[in-house]
């Protein structure tokens, strides 16, 4: 049975919408901003994250790279406070939990080229440019390149189908990009990772070492997936049942697909994968607005005038919040759907 998404995605716009207002709220109300050890308020509760986050604002990165940072920045937080109340309650013993957060730390130093080496990735390779089709557009690598060739000029698509194609193919690459900083952070931080639990038991410590490498065998697979699934567009074009356009909707449907999860389980799944792509496309438009802003910040600091700068740099401030609070969000959500699927999946090959 095919779901529709419109009126589910009209709804969980307004939701969302209400549910931003009275999130913000009840976070100023019930959280105000933790103060350091000088008293004043920071950004964040765990005080390395608060030195990247300093670190990055005197890096010059563009608007919405920051914002993505921070929503980063955020999920890494919430992921360690609920690991040390895991550690307060026993669990972890084997430091599985404890080598996964240090290994997600140093890739987010990596992606955002603040782990001392240079990122040799272009600097604004995110798809908020993408809105028209240019003949030089190139993906850094041979077989992406070969392939979004052909499909451009197969005339198997329409206009918006090779725009979403092309988003497509970005996210492909920058998944690509994100296994290489993981295989370089876990190839670098080895001899870390087995002087950390070198006094473990022989066999708790052979398994942490192992989850290592199975997280990056599990990340190629997904890569295998992925290139398979646009290597059969290119050639066969979309299908007229294409639930989703986002990437990474997609690529998470496509994972349920592959679970095992009844029908009922998937028809449930896809009417929430579908208030999530709202969320998704809700987060570029704010991502879009937040640059032209910017645009327009530099303009009026170049004519002058204090009065006109503050109350556009005011407009900026409130814009950059809502939409650092708008990718947090968004990004947990990714992460329990994720999850889910990982998880039901499971229960079910247990069976």
């Amino acid at each position: 049975v095919k779901l529709t998404c419109v009126f589910p995605c009209v709804f969980a716009a307004l939701c969302l919408g209400v549910g931003v207002m009275a999130g913000k709220y009840s976070r100023e109300v019930n959280e105000a901003k933790p103060s350091g050890s000088d008293g004043q308020p920071v950004e964040f509760r765990i005080a390395k994250l608060n030195q990247v986050w300093e670190k990055a604002k005197r890096m010059q990165l563009s608007p919405v790279r920051q914002a993505e940072l921070h929503s980063d920045l955020k999920i890494q937080e919430k992921d360690e406070l609920q690991w040390k109340k895991m550690k307060v309650e026993g669990l972890d013993e084997n430091g599985e939990k404890e080598a996964q957060l240090r290994r997600n730390f140093n890739v987010i130093l990596a992606k955002y080229g603040m782990d001392g080496k240079r990122d040799t990735r272009p600097r604004e390779s995110n798809s908020l440019k993408d809105h028209d089709i240019k003949e030089g557009d190139v993906f850094d690598d041979p077989r992406l390149d070969k392939l979004w060739n052909k499909a451009k000029n197969s005339g198997k698509f329409s206009t918006e189908e090779l725009l979403n194609l092309k988003r497509e193919f970005q996210h492909h690459k920058d998944k690509i990009h994100e296994y290489n900083i993981l295989m370089d952070t876990v190839s670098r931080t080895e001899e870390i990772h087995k002087n950390v639990i070198s006094d473990l038991e022989g066999d708790a410590k052979e398994h942490l070492l192992q989850q290592k490498h199975t997280e990056l065998k599990d990340k190629m697979r997904g890569l295998n997936q992925g290139f398979e699934r646009l290597r059969k567009i290119s050639h066969e074009g979309f299908t007229d049942d294409s639930e989703f356009r986002e990437p990474r909707v997609i690529e998470l449907w496509e994972a349920a697909k592959r679970s095992n999860l009844s029908r009922d389980e998937l028809d449930s799944l896809k009417e929430e994968l579908c208030h999530f792509e709202t969320k998704v496309e809700k987060h570029s438009h704010y991502q879009e607005q937040l640059e032209l802003s910017h645009q327009k910040l530099q303009h009026v600091e170049s004519l002058g005038d204090k009065e006109h700068i503050r109350r556009t740099q005011e407009k900026y401030d409130n814009l950059a919040e809502k939409t650092r609070d708008m990718g947090y969000k968004m990004k947990k959500h990714m992460q329990d759907l994720a999850n889910k699927i990982s998880r039901q999946g499971l229960q079910h090959n247990e069976l």
